[in-house]
């Protein structure tokens, strides 16, 4: 049997049907009686243990009903809007006094409650409302005008609700019973009204309000121990009219068994899904200028010719120029702190193994997409307002560089339909000195532009993966600072969401909210830290799914499961338990794959030949050279971001010596730079020192010896 759904310490308010809130009175409401309906149901209720207070005061007085709920019991968290009363007659004999009341306790009595509660619900991140409509409503009925008006009503309410509650947690979903009670009493028979008795209508209602129920903005109907949902179905229509031509009745008339058939029917949910359909029209009728009143085919002709111009478009070529400053700028962005001694590689561009974070590779390749270039594909209508992050890819050729101009190429790659928006795929290649060094893959959902019919998948889309349904190998956590979003955005992602209260408040939000590739970048480095010890070398690549906002201060969350080389992970919130990143993963290069290269590849490096001519040298003027100097250097020379090769110059003793490799001994100074900036420095463009101060140069062991440098480079290298 299934485990017993629990309510410990939720506090629930029920207007109507005398439980808890109830005036008594009778199905026309004219009567207040004996207020003995409310006082039945507590004292029923505390018979069983449980704690209740009635209240008299009408729905209209919502706030008055809230406050005695927060006066017995300090909270509120579940609101059941169930008070009604029935002033049944035909359409012409409706009173206006009998069309106001009904509205004022259904409609207007829910929204008083309802309204009283949310801000305490909001506080407090939960709340489940329940508002009671009718079959009347949904379908209508003869002599209940007035009734149906309102039931349906609080259907638009509840809608609404589901959307502006859902952030905060709070879930509004409507119920239409069927069941017999103190206003349907005198109306259906006796055995029919025990036959639908509430007792087969509240399970339904505890489920809804459960902590453990994700149902939302959802519509039910129940009566007899029958449950089921509904929800809207609309034909795939016609479309009757032509560019720039009046729009007729005689073409309406024409069209109009495609417009009632419902064959290959659409079910919106949502009124992006509603509104997106016809801007799909709009795009059709523009783009061709004919009609197609083919049912079975206009979704699919209205896509196709919607997104056409878009897929496989372009984006104008752009270059991402940056230096070892906005490298530690993102690597601080992300978390990296001199805190944890394995960041230090990250921040202090002096580090002998100083690199760059592999998910900078995001701020490389992300000017398409915060620089508003995805308002300017032809074909594609963006509402930049509307543009939600949704899943990120990053590939790895190599190391990024430490420094470097790197040239990317964007195309979109396909555009999905989603239903409730539009998905566009956009390919970032970006190069360094004609090398593929990193590939993106951005995710964008604009909301409300989908609904049109176009294709659901692409095989051109980095599928996410999710986690193993097993307990993490590992989890790490880190917490934000309140000023990480400000920080981040340094990065080059300016959008206000990320700092500014009023715009974040607009968008929905309680307060600014972090960048998803904040989080990216934080759970990536927890992956890079825990299983390949901070080595950028094995990171191959990374695929996430963003699925809740992080707020600045929140503590981030990285669980991690180790299947071979990838790395699955998910990153909870961990105040919340939200998850936020979500199927998602690393894959690394096994050790074997990353070890540095061979003596013979530095042959191909232009320091080769200088080093190779010292060594010549030294064969006639080493004895001379070595009382001069008196030291062993030994040389990492990089190309693209990492070590190429080494090499010592041992003038200690002797006539001195040359040869490829780690000093066999220890080195006095050990010498890391490019192989671009070594050949500078022989070529006496660099002087050493200032490469020393500027992070171009890096220096282990006595560094004064490089004031001996050009004694060794300028004076006895001759090229």
């Amino acid at each position: 049997m299934a485990s017993q759904l629990r309510f410990d310490g939720r506090v629930v308010l029920v207007t109507g049907a005398g439980g808890v809130n109830d005036l008594g009175g009778d199905m026309k409401g004219l009567s207040k009686g004996s207020l003995a309906a409310a006082d039945k149901v507590v004292e029923e209720i505390r018979s069983k243990g449980g704690k209740a207070v009635a209240n008299y005061d009408s729905v209209e007085a919502g706030e008055k009903i809230v406050r005695a709920a927060l006066e017995a019991f300090g909270r509120i968290d579940i609101v059941v809007n169930n008070a009604g009363i029935l002033r049944d007659n035909s359409f012409g004999r409706i009173s206006d006094e009998d069309w106001d009341i009904i509205h004022r306790v259904h409609l207007r009595g829910s929204f008083q409650v309802t309204r009283a509660a949310w801000d305490h619900m909001k506080k407090q991140k939960f709340g489940r409302i329940i508002m009671t409509a009718s079959a009347s409503g949904i379908y209508g009925n003869f002599g209940q005008a007035n009734y149906s008006a309102a039931k349906l009503g609080l259907l638009g309410l509840s809608n609404t609700l589901a959307i502006e509650g859902q952030k905060s947690n709070i879930h509004c979903n409507t119920i239409a019973p069927a069941a017999g009670s103190r206003m349907t009493q005198n109306i259906m028979p006796e055995d029919l009204v025990e036959a639908l008795k509430p007792d087969y209508v509240a399970p339904l209602v505890l489920w809804l309000c459960h902590e453990s129920c994700e149902e939302n903005g959802s519509l039910f109907e129940v009566g007899g121990g029958w449950i089921g949902k509904l929800r809207w179905e609309r034909a795939l229509g016609a479309i009757v009219r032509q560019k720039n031509q009046p729009m007729t009745p005689e073409a309406v008339k024409a069209n109009w068994k495609q417009v009632c058939d419902f064959d290959n029917a659409t079910k919106p949910q949502r009124i992006q899904e509603s509104i997106g359909g016809i801007i799909g029209v709009l795009n059709k009728i523009d783009s061709e200028g004919g009609v197609s009143t083919n049912p079975t085919s206009q979704a699919a002709s209205t896509a196709t010719s919607a997104f056409a111009g878009a897929i496989s478009h372009k984006l104008p070529s752009f270059s991402s120029a940056y230096t070892e400053l906005e490298t530690i700028m993102y690597a601080l962005g992300v978390g990296a702190s001199m805190k944890e001694p394995k960041d230090r590689k990250f921040i202090y561009e002096g580090s002998t193994d100083f690199s760059c974070l592999p998910t900078f590779g995001v701020i490389i390749a992300q000017k398409p997409i915060v620089g508003g270039k995805l308002s300017e594909i032809p074909g594609l209508s963006v509402n930049l307002e509307k543009v939600l992050h949704g899943e990120q890819y990053l590939e790895l050729y190599k190391p990024l560089p430490r420094a470097g101009n790197l040239k990317c190429e964007g195309v979109i790659a396909d555009v999905l339909d989603k239903g409730s928006g539009l998905v566009v795929l956009v390919d970032v290649y970006s190069y360094f000195e004609e090398e593929l060094v990193c590939y993106n893959q951005f995710s964008i959902f604009v909301v409300g532009s989908g609904g049109i019919g176009g294709k659901r998948t692409s095989d051109k889309a980095k599928v996410a993966v999710a986690v193993p349904n097993r307990p993490p190998d590992a989890v790490l956590r880190d917490t934000t600072s309140l000023n990480q979003a400000a920080l981040y955005r340094l990065s080059g992602d300016w959008n206000p969401l990320h700092i500014d209260p009023n715009f974040a408040a607009f968008a929905g939000f309680d307060k600014p909210i972090l960048h998803g590739l904040c989080t990216f970048g934080f759970s990536a480095r927890h992956v890079l830290k825990q299983f390949a010890d901070n080595d950028v070398s094995r990171f191959k690549a990374i695929k996430v799914r963003f699925a809740k906002p992080v707020y600045p201060g929140q503590t981030l969350q990285t669980e991690m499961w180790k299947e071979g080389n990838r790395i699955h992970f998910q990153t909870k919130v961990q105040e919340t338990g939200d998850i936020v990143i979500s199927n998602a993963y690393v894959d690394l290069l096994p050790k074997s794959d990353t070890l540095a290269k061979t003596p013979s590849e530095g042959e191909e490096l232009q320091s080769t030949l200088v080093f190779e001519e010292i060594g010549r040298l030294l064969k006639d003027i080493g004895h001379e050279v070595a009382k001069k100097v008196n030291a062993v250097f030994e040389w990492h020379i990089t190309k693209g971001g990492h070590t190429a090769a080494k090499w010592t110059i041992d003038l200690k003793g002797g006539s001195g010596k040359v040869y490829q490799g780690p000093a066999k001994g220890s080195a006095d100074a050990t010498f890391t730079l490019s192989d671009e900036d070594f050949m500078e420095v022989v070529l006496g463009k660099l002087d050493p020192q200032k490469a020393f101060f500027s992070g171009r140069l890096k220096a282990r062991g006595n560094i004064l010896l490089s004031q001996k440098l050009q004694t060794i480079l300028k004076d006895y290298a001759k090229l």
